[in-house]
């Protein structure tokens, strides 16, 4: 992860980008705006998003809102990576806003929309800074999702695009998109845990891969994929979320089996995230929102060492919460939704 004195100064950094995250009393101003005009307006005036909504232009609307603010966040998380010295772990998480475009544009491509319907919802920040803005636009521009498949046949992203649309094809749900493409930045991210120097890290970003695939077993359960294509999804294991638990998952027979074996594993710190309401839909999401507050909880711990690397992984994670909060936020007011609903769902603190 670079050099010595890189890391403290890395660590330094992302301790000050600590201070500058909004609070939930800032949230709830935001979820209690009348319209997107006024929370637009807000925003403008809090936290470090008004330079990028200078240029949002009106009529405003939720999908708009949430490209700008991404492509904020390729920025932040460009930075860290910068400062870091070129850690893996960090460009993995990078790499993780390359795939969001185009999970974007085959979903969208899958569902039959044009490239002028895709366009305005496509921020290609993250692509500029690291100058690969051309996968994207040759996807962009394809006329169907099998010409924009064929057309990244050549990238990294070439295998996990053809198996998503293979399943896609076979009357899968078009999140396999999402999961594949997830695949890439994810198994960078295990490849990078084991590499010397990113230990300190370690134990923060491999809630990440853990997320990743005991989430993959359950959706993979959930939509009915054959034990090997549930496979296919999954990235190398870890001790806390190990073979033997995932395999005894898969092999399960519902998705709420599946939850079963996890809540009665013995080798699995997240046994006990399971929820028990009765309802497999309740408590996958359940699941999937009690893991998302543990990484949550884990990545504002970082700090409690202010030179440790692994606040600049609680950095990368938190902002990129921030921000999925506030498009939930931008979504709900779009939509007139009460303020107190969106709040019980975003992830932060109570």
């Amino acid at each position: 992860m670079g050099s010595g004195s890189q890391k403290v100064f890395a660590a330094a950094k992302a301790y000050s980008k600590r201070g500058q995250l909004l609070s939930r009393q800032d949230l709830q101003a935001f979820a209690e705006a009348r319209d997107l005009d006024e929370l637009v307006t807000r925003m403008r005036n809090a936290g470090g998003y008004g330079a990028a909504l200078s240029g949002l232009q009106k009529p405003y609307t939720a999908q708009r809102l949430e490209s700008v603010l991404r492509g904020r966040l390729a920025e932040i998380h460009h930075s860290i990576v910068r400062m870091s010295g070129g850690s893996k772990v960090l460009r993995a998480y990078y790499t993780r806003f390359l795939v969001w475009n185009l999970k974007l544009v085959l979903k969208g491509k899958a569902a039959g929309k044009t490239q002028d319907e895709l366009e305005p919802l496509v921020n290609l920040r993250a692509e500029e800074l690291v100058k690969q803005r051309d996968t994207v636009l040759k996807a962009l521009a394809a006329k169907d999702l099998e010409e924009a498949v064929a057309g990244l046949a050549p990238t990294a992203y070439g295998a996990d695009a053809a198996k998503a649309a293979a399943l896609y094809a076979e009357g899968g749900d078009a999140q396999v998109f999402d999961a594949h493409f997830d695949r890439v930045w994810v198994g960078q991210l295990s490849s990078g845990l084991r590499t010397a120097g990113e230990r300190e890290a370690g134990r923060l970003a491999g809630m990440t891969v853990d997320f990743y695939n005991l989430m993959g077993a359950l959706r993979g359960k959930f939509w009915g994929l054959g034990e090997e294509q549930i496979r296919g999804l999954l990235v190398a294991y870890t001790a806390t979320a190990p073979r033997e638990t995932i395999d005894a998952m898969i092999a399960a027979g519902s998705a709420a089996d599946a939850l079963g074996e996890l809540a009665g594993s013995q080798s699995s710190p997240y046994s006990g995230l399971v929820p028990r309401s009765g309802s497999e839909m309740d408590d996958l999401s359940g699941f999937e929102r009690a893991f998302e507050m543990a990484v949550y909880a884990r990545a504002r711990g970082s700090f409690t060492r202010m030179f440790s690397p692994a606040t600049s992984v609680g950095i990368a994670i938190l902002s990129a919460f921030e921000v999925r909060n506030l498009a939930s936020i931008a979504f709900a007011v779009e939509q007139g939704m009460p303020a107190r609903t969106v709040m019980s769902r975003i992830i932060m603190e109570a």
